[in-house]
């Protein structure tokens, strides 16, 4: 489980690098339009701060404080800076689900998430396919918004 997350995770962090990578304007990457209210930043900033909160600070104990209103209020960070909280995202869960014990993934992670318990393997499959969700969004905003 341990490996398939982590290259799971890898991956498609690095897939969000390359999307970020693909926009022709970069101040598209804050762009938002009509119904769509989350730029690709803000979306980027959502996920760190999500991984590093759930993955980082609760089972790895880095100390991470999320803020999640910044998440959502941050605007115009550079590309560069975003690319960088990234691949600091991959580094923190490569570090923690690495020393992760195999066996703790059958047991209750320690916060009640959704109002109710669910183990380590439930949840890091939740947190890999939110991950998804929100990369095909950026994917989305930037074939659509980065004209």
């Amino acid at each position: 489980m341990k490996d398939v997350l982590i290259l799971l995770f890898e991956r498609d962090l690095n897939k969000l690098i390359s999307e970020l990578e693909a926009y022709r304007l970069e101040e598209n990457i804050w762009k938002v339009s009509g119904d769509i209210s989350n730029s690709a930043g803000t979306l980027v900033l959502h996920l760190v701060g999500n991984l590093k909160h759930f993955i980082g600070a609760v089972i790895g104990n880095t100390g991470y404080i999320r803020n999640r209103e910044a998440e959502f209020s941050l605007k115009n960070l550079p590309k560069a800076n975003l690319v960088k909280q990234i691949l600091e995202t991959i580094q923190v869960i490569n570090v923690t689900v690495s020393e992760f014990e195999e066996d703790n993934f059958s047991s209750n992670y320690p916060l009640e998430v959704f109002g109710k318990t669910m183990t380590y393997e439930y949840f890091m499959i939740h947190l890999q396919s939110h991950l998804n969700y929100h990369l095909g969004q950026v994917n989305y905003h930037r074939r659509l918004l980065d004209n």
